[in-house]
C-alpha cells in the first residue's frame, strides 16, 4: 500500500495510546496523520506481550545502532521485549564510544554460538537499517521460521516480506525515519528519563554520520535533528565525537597513502592483509584519501580473514565528493554479483563498500611468498575492475 510522508495525508485516525501511557486513569486518544504511524501502531499492538529479535548488520554503524535502540524503546510501550543483536564486530572508535558511553543495550552473538541459542523464546524478528543480506543471523531466523514483523531501512536492496515495511531510499538515514516515529508520538520523549536523552543523542549521531556531518542532509534530516536537540545531551555527543583514532587505524592509513594510485581523480589503494577486528580502518583510510587535492573519489581495500566463519574476504570502501557519481551503481557495475544474484558491492550517496569472498583460495598460509602472490593477484584484479570504469579508453595497468 503506498504511504504518504508525514504531514502530507489529510486523513486522521483516532487510536488509543498503548498500556503505560494513560493519564490519571483516563486513556488518551492519539491522532496519527501518517498511514505509516497508524500501520506500525496496529502491528505493535497486535504483538503486545511478545519477545522479538532486532537484527542489525554484522558491522553496525551509528545509524543502525541508534535506530535499533529507538525501535526498542518504542516497542516497550507496547509491552514488547526486544533484543538488539549483531554477529560481527564493532571496531570503529566512534562506534565503540557510542555504545559504551550511552550504555546501549546491544548484544554481540558470536556465529559459533548461534546453534546453541534458544530461538524458541522469540515470536518474531525485525530488521533495522538492513534487509537481511548483511547479517549472519538471517539464515538462522529463516531456518527457525521466525516471522518478520518489521523492516525499516533507507537502502533500496530488493524485496522482503514483512508485516510492516518502511523502506525509503529518499531518506538519508534510518535514524531520521525513527525520529519521525518519535515526532508522531509512538513514544513521547521525556528529558527526565536517562535512556530517552541518551537515545536522542545517539540518533543525532546516527543522522550526522550518514549525512557526512549534515553536509548531505536534506530537509527531513535537519527537521529530525532539530526535534532531537530538545532532548539530547550535547556533552555526551561531544565525548562520542572526540574519540581518537587507534594506532592500527593510523597504520592502515599510512599504508593506504604509501600504496595509492591516482588516475582520473580517483585514488585507489590496496592495504594488504588486515586482522578481522581492524576492518573498520578501511573506511577511515578512504575518508582520509578523499581529502587529497585533485581527488574526488577514493577506494581502499584489503584482505580480511574471518576466523569465526573460516572465510577470507576482500573488503573495500569507497568515498566520493563527486555529486554525479553514484557509489551504488559504480560498485555494482564494477564487481557484479554472485550466482544467487546478490551484489558484491553497493552504497548510498557519497559512500559505498564491497565484500568479495575468496572462495577456493581462502585461508591462512604460513608461506609468505604464497601470501604475497595471492595479494598481488587480488590487488591487480580489483584495480582492473575499477579502472575499467574509471578510464575505459585505456587498458588497466598490471602492477
Amino acid at each position: 500500500m503506498p504511504m504518504s510522508p508525514i504531514g502530507e495525508s489529510g486523513e486522521h485516525s483516532l487510536l488509543v495510546i498503548p498500556n503505560g501511557q494513560n493519564l490519571n486513569g483516563i486513556t488518551r486518544v492519539r491522532q496519527f496523520n501518517d498511514h505509516r504511524l497508524e500501520e506500525l501502531h496496529r502491528v505493535l499492538t497486535k504483538h503486545s506481550g511478545e519477545r522479538h529479535l532486532v537484527i542489525l548488520q554484522d558491522f553496525p554503524d551509528p545509524d543502525a545502532l541508534s535506530s535499533a535502540w529507538a525501535y526498542q524503546l518504542i516497542a516497550q510501550q507496547y509491552d514488547i521485549r526486544c533484543d538488539l543483536v549483531y554477529t560481527g564486530i564493532i571496531s570503529h572508535q566512534e562506534n565503540i564510544a557510542l555504545v559504551k558511553l550511552t550504555g546501549m543495550p546491544v548484544q554481540n552473538w558470536s556465529p559459533t554460538t548461534l546453534k546453541d541459542r534458544d530461538w524458541s523464546c522469540y515470536q518474531g524478528c525485525v530488521f533495522i537499517d538492513n534487509q537481511g543480506a548483511t547479517s549472519q543471523l538471517t539464515p538462522w531466523v529463516q531456518q527457525m521460521q521466525l516471522p518478520v514483523i518489521a523492516v525499516i531501512d533507507h537502502h533500496s536492496q530488493g524485496e522482503i516480506a514483512a508485516e510492516f515495511i518502511d523502506i525509503r531510499p529518499n531518506i538519508k538515514a534510518t535514524a531520521t525515519i525513527l525520529t519521525q516515529y518519535l515526532q508522531g508520538e509512538l513514544l513521547v520523549l521525556d528529558r527526565n528519563i536517562s535512556d530517552h536523552v541518551k537515545c536522542a543523542t545517539a540518533l543525532i549521531h546516527g543522522i550526522r554520520s550518514d549525512t557526512q556531518a549534515l553536509l548531505q542532509a536534506q530537509e527531513e534530516d535537519l527537521l529530525a535533528v532539530a526535534y532531537l536537540t530538545r532532548y539530547h545531551d550535547p556533552q555526551l555527543l561531544r565525548s562520542i565525537l572526540q574519540v581518537n583514532r587507534s594506532k592500527q587505524a593510523m597504520d592502515v592509513i599510512e599504508r593506504a597513502l604509501k600504496n595509492r594510485m591516482i588516475q582520473n581523480n580517483f585514488s585507489l589503494s590496496g592495504v594488504g592483509y588486515l586482522r578481522y577486528d581492524a576492518r573498520d580502518a578501511i573506511p577511515q583510510a578512504a575518508d582520509f584519501l578523499v581529502t587529497e587535492d585533485n581527488v574526488h573519489t577514493a577506494v581502499v581495500y584489503g584482505i580480511v580473514y574471518d576466523k569465526d566463519r573460516e572465510r577470507e574476504l576482500v573488503i573495500g570502501s569507497l568515498r566520493t565528493t563527486k555529486l554525479t557519481l553514484d557509489p551504488d551503481e559504480f560498485l555494482k557495475e564494477a564487481f557484479g554479483h554472485d550466482p544467487q544474484g546478490r551484489f558484491f558491492g553497493g552504497g548510498r550517496s557519497q559512500a559505498g563498500g564491497f565484500e568479495i569472498p575468496m572462495g577456493f583460495l581462502a585461508g591462512l598460509n604460513d608461506n609468505p611468498n604464497y601470501a604475497n602472490l595471492k595479494w598481488e593477484v587480488y590487488d591487480t584484479q580489483i584495480k582492473q575492475k575499477l579502472l575499467r570504469l574509471i578510464n575505459p579508453d585505456r587498458p588497466a595497468p598490471v602492477t
